[in-house]
C-alpha cells in the first residue's frame, strides 16, 4: 500500500461522460454516507428503533450535515469565496468542513428527539424518555456512522490532492503536482499523507464506538454509557484532528499559533472533559427497563 501511495498520482476525475464529470471525491461521499446510514440502521434495531423511521430522519441528518459543513467551510474561507462567489456552489472541489457538519446533524437529532421519537418507538421506554435522554440516544447511534463516513470521505481529499502536511522522505510520502504545491515548498514532490493519517484515526475511532456500542447492549447498561459515548467521540477526534493540524500545511486562519480547526477542537475537548466530570450515572434512566 506504501508503495502504492509513493508511486501513484492521484486524478480528480473518475470518468467523464460527454460533459458530465464524476469526481472521486463525490464517489467516496456517496459510499461514506451509505457506509454510515448501514451502521446507524444496524445499532437502531439493536436498541428497538424502527428503521423505517431511521431513514427518515438520515435524509435531513445527510443534508443538514452537508450543509452545515460547506457553510462552515466558507466561513472560514470567507476571504476566498467573497471574491469567487461561483466557487461557493462547486462542492466536488472539496470543502466540506467536519465540524461544520456535526452541528448540523445535531440540529436535526435535537429537532427529532423533541417532535418525532415517538415514531421511532418499537418499545414504550423510549417514549417516556426525556428529550436529553431521546437526543443522547439517537446522537449515540449516529456517532460511529460518523467517524466511518469520515475515514471513508477523506480519501475524497486524496484524489483532490487538497489534504497533505509537510514535505516527507517517508516511503509512504504521497507525490503532489506541482499545480497543487503552495508556492514555499514547489521544488518539494512528496509530502505527508495527513488525509491517510485522519482516515486511520477516524477508523479506530469508529471501531472503539462500535464494540462499546455492543458492549452497552450485551450488558443492558444505562443511557449513562451511551452519554459516554458520544463524549467519547467528540474527544477523541477532537485530539486526533488537533493533532493532525501541526502537519498541514494549507492556508487556514490562525490564532495564537493555533490554526482554526485545533481552536475548535481545543474547545470540544475542554467541553468534553467538564460534561464527563460534571456527570452522574443517576441522571439517566435504564435503556432496557421496558416497565
Amino acid at each position: 500500500m506504501f508503495n502504492f501511495l509513493h508511486s501513484f498520482s492521484p486524478q480528480p476525475i473518475l470518468f467523464s461522460l460527454g460533459p458530465i464529470k464524476i469526481y472521486w471525491y463525490g464517489l467516496f461521499i456517496v459510499l461514506g454516507i451509505i457506509a454510515g446510514i448501514s451502521i446507524s440502521l444496524f445499532l437502531a434495531q439493536k436498541y428497538y428503533l424502527k428503521k423505517e423511521k431511521f431513514i427518515d430522519m438520515s435524509f435531513w441528518f445527510i443534508f443538514c450535515g452537508l450543509l452545515g459543513a460547506r457553510l462552515y467551510h466558507i466561513l472560514v474561507e470567507f476571504s476566498y469565496y467573497k471574491q469567487h462567489i461561483l466557487d461557493v456552489f462547486k462542492i466536488w472541489q472539496g470543502g466540506l468542513a467536519i465540524h461544520g457538519g456535526i452541528l448540523g446533524g445535531l440540529l436535526v437529532l435535537l429537532y427529532f428527539s423533541r417532535k418525532h421519537i415517538h415514531y421511532f418507538a418499537r418499545q414504550n421506554f423510549i417514549i417516556d424518555l426525556k428529550t436529553k435522554d431521546k437526543f443522547c440516544l439517537l446522537a449515540s447511534i449516529v456517532a460511529p456512522a460518523i467517524a466511518l463516513g469520515q475515514a471513508i470521505g477523506r480519501w475524497g481529499n486524496y484524489f483532490n490532492q487538497e489534504l497533505f502536511g509537510y514535505p516527507t522522505s517517508l516511503p509512504w510520502g504521497i507525490p503532489i503536482d506541482p499545480v497543487n504545491r503552495p508556492l514555499n515548498y514547489f521544488s518539494y514532490q512528496f509530502f505527508h499523507p495527513a488525509f491517510l493519517y485522519e482516515s486511520i484515526g477516524d477508523f479506530l475511532i469508529f471501531i472503539f464506538l462500535l464494540f462499546f456500542h455492543f458492549w452497552i447492549i450485551k450488558n443492558r447498561k444505562s443511557l449513562y454509557y451511551n452519554f459516554l459515548l458520544n463524549l467519547a467521540y467528540l474527544f477523541f477526534y477532537s485530539l486526533l484532528r488537533f493533532g493532525t493540524e501541526f502537519i498541514r500545511i494549507d492556508p487556514a486562519p490562525e490564532f495564537f499559533s493555533l490554526r482554526f480547526a485545533q481552536i475548535i477542537s481545543l474547545l470540544l475537548m475542554i467541553i468534553t472533559i467538564i460534561l464527563f466530570l460534571r456527570s452522574r450515572k443517576d441522571k439517566f434512566h435504564n435503556i432496557f427497563n421496558f416497565s
